[in-house]
């Protein structure tokens, strides 16, 4: 989906938004142009899938900039003074949408220029989560198919803001498109040849990994990836693991590993990082890792779990 920001101001970043903008006049704000004077765009991803799918299709015509700084979970994440600021200087916000968010009104509603919003999950068929009250999981890049739905509305946004190199962002696309269709056949392969299905993950971001490729999703959270289960929730996990012969038990990365350690040593099983993609640590973007090496990792070490 592709839409512009209205010009009414929301009360709650009034003030916020006051700040910013007298910010960027003492700084020299940028023109509202569709174009930097190097004559890239100028634009911003919401967390690190966006931003991942947003370099590869936007290439060396714009600039791309991450709001959440590698290493952070992006649930909690609220954009500062200065992320307002930058705002209100870029040509595109790209976002993934589906409450994943859940600033996202309030900050676009706030903005007075007339900034590009991409709403990525467009067109995605959304899945319930069981654990917050019927709220959609935002995490629908995990299934490859959306994956490749995401990439194409931000392509599609491109090409109506930059038409001059719409050919460009067309090439680039037709590459990751196929790139995509070979991860998710390799993805139905191996994990359809999985002896198990079950996976205890600590939160519940992999409904549409599981739903798509045959695999059982038992969280130890909610949707909320720092969300602390209660005593009952934990007792609930460790009853599956021992009746279901659970060996390992997943956490990620960005988030304490603390409950799933718990947990395995009460069931006697090993822990391992199942990442959802939504952020990177420094050493991962060092090392050049992208969404489709993580999501082979992610493979990996779901064959060695459940084999």
């Amino acid at each position: 989906m592709i839409k512009y920001v209205s010009k009414k101001m929301n009360k709650g970043y009034g003030l916020l938004i006051f700040l910013g903008v007298l910010l960027a006049m003492l700084g020299g704000c940028a023109s509202n142009d569709k174009k930097q004077e190097d004559g890239k765009l100028k634009i911003y991803t919401s967390f690190y899938t966006m931003y991942d799918f947003t370099s590869k299709i936007a290439g060396d015509k714009a600039e791309v900039v991450n709001l959440v700084e590698n290493g952070t979970e992006p649930h909690d994440w609220e954009p500062s003074t200065t992320d307002m600021t930058k705002l209100e200087e870029a040509d595109m916000l790209v976002y993934n949408g589906a409450g994943m968010e859940h600033w996202i009104e309030q900050v676009t509603s706030s903005l007075e220029n007339n900034i590009v919003l991409v709403e990525a999950s467009n067109g995605v068929e959304l899945i319930s989560d069981e654990l917050s009250q019927g709220n959609s999981d935002p995490h629908v890049w995990l299934d490859a198919k959306n994956a490749k739905i995401e990439m194409e509305n931000i392509k599609n946004a491109l090409v109506k803001i930059d038409e001059e190199n719409a050919q460009y962002y067309e090439s680039n696309y037709e590459k990751y498109a196929t790139m995509f269709d070979e991860l998710d056949s390799e993805l139905t392969n191996r994990l359809g040849a999985l002896k198990s299905k079950n996976i205890i993950v600590s939160h519940e971001a992999f409904s549409y990994l599981c739903k798509a490729y045959g695999l059982t999703q038992v969280s130890i959270g909610d949707l909320e990836a720092d969300a602390e289960p209660d005593a009952n929730r934990i007792a609930q996990i460790v009853e599956f693991a021992k009746t279901n012969q659970v060996k390992t038990i997943f956490f990620e990365e960005l988030v304490s590993p603390k409950v799933a350690n718990v947990i395995a040593n009460e069931v006697g099983a090993d822990t391992a990082v199942l990442n959802p993609v939504e952020g990177l640590t420094e050493d991962q973007m060092d090392a050049g890792e992208d969404y489709f090496s993580i999501m082979r990792s992610n493979m990996d070490a779901l064959e060695k779990a459940l084999n």
